[in-house]
């Protein structure tokens, strides 16, 4: 039988065929089969089981199916390898809090960066609107007119109030849900399907951090055609798969720049006749030019 990945425990995948969930286990050949990668199966894959003729009731995964893409990072636990979050998704939805917890810029841009290295569409949801002074509300406007310029969906609200102007947002959608603990990620999913039930908690006043409540990925349907992945906060996201002289082609507004340089291999740093350089503070912003130096030299690229 051929099924979809709704939820991974590590060791276990609970597999959906035809409404009815089966739980199954990888055969052993598939965890070696790449080393570096800590989850060979992501929510999201498409799978063929078959019954375990020597355990009642267990099932057996087989085969994966190939993704139309996937969604990566470097595995926090285990240097030199990267975890999936998620695969076969139309959009990545990053949630954004500017107070408790506050989402640092560089953050957003790593998750937008992951996304356009795999073409993934990326909406980003500004959440707590209700805790935000004039100086977040202010700092708002600004990310939002940079983001928009540059082809992302931009919203802002309070997951404690009506949310029903995002629901075209995931309409016809499988959407992966993305933040920091504590941003809201949960609470989304139970406003925009209330029997799921994620456990939520408060964010913890000592470290201004939130509190990890989903524990795995798992998959939620909205109805017949939408769904939403709802993951792990996240608290540090390494990129991964992606080479440093690759890293400007996931920034949109610097592609138009690529190939105009004087050197073709040309990093956009310390280069003469950088067109990238020559386009910072009027066609590229301050701000998102030092998020590309961040990624540029503070992140191991290579995998």
């Amino acid at each position: 039988m051929i099924g979809l990945v709704v939820k991974s425990t590590g060791l276990w995948y609970d597999v959906l065929v035809d409404k009815k969930v089966y739980p199954a286990r990888l055969r052993g050949k598939f965890k070696l089969e790449d080393k570096k990668i800590t989850n060979p199966i992501a929510v999201g894959d498409e799978v063929e089981i078959e019954e375990n003729d020597q355990v009642e009731n267990e099932w057996i995964i087989t085969e994966i199916k190939p993704r139309k893409n996937y969604i990566i990072r470097q595995s926090p636990r285990r240097k030199g390898h990267t975890h999936l979050l998620a695969s076969n998704v139309d959009q990545g939805v990053l949630i954004v809090t500017l107070k408790i917890p506050r989402t640092s810029v560089g953050f957003i841009d790593r998750f937008l960066v992951t996304l356009e290295a795999f073409r993934i569409p990326g909406v980003i949801i500004f959440n707590k609107k209700d805790l935000y002074g004039d100086k977040e509300l202010a700092l708002f406007e600004e990310l939002k007119e940079q983001y928009e310029a540059i082809g992302y969906s931009v919203f802002l609200t309070s997951f404690l109030e009506d949310v029903s102007m995002l629901n075209p947002v995931f309409k016809g959608k499988m959407s992966l849900i993305s933040g920091h603990s504590g941003s809201g990620k949960s609470t989304l999913v139970n406003k925009l399907i209330p029997g799921a039930n994620q456990e939520v908690s408060e964010v913890s006043s000592f470290a201004n951090k939130g509190v990890h409540t989903t524990t795995f990925a798992e998959l939620f349907q909205i109805d017949t055609n939408s769904s939403v992945i709802d993951s792990p906060g996240i608290k540090e996201l390494g990129l991964a798969e992606i080479e440093p002289e690759e890293l400007s082609h996931y920034f949109p507004e610097m592609r138009k720049y690529l190939g105009q340089c004087k050197f073709h291999n040309c990093l956009h740093f310390e280069e003469p006749g950088c067109a990238v350089k020559a386009a910072v503070g009027y066609d590229i912003t301050e701000r998102r030019f030092e998020s590309y130096l961040g990624i540029l030299f503070q992140d191991d690229n290579r995998t």
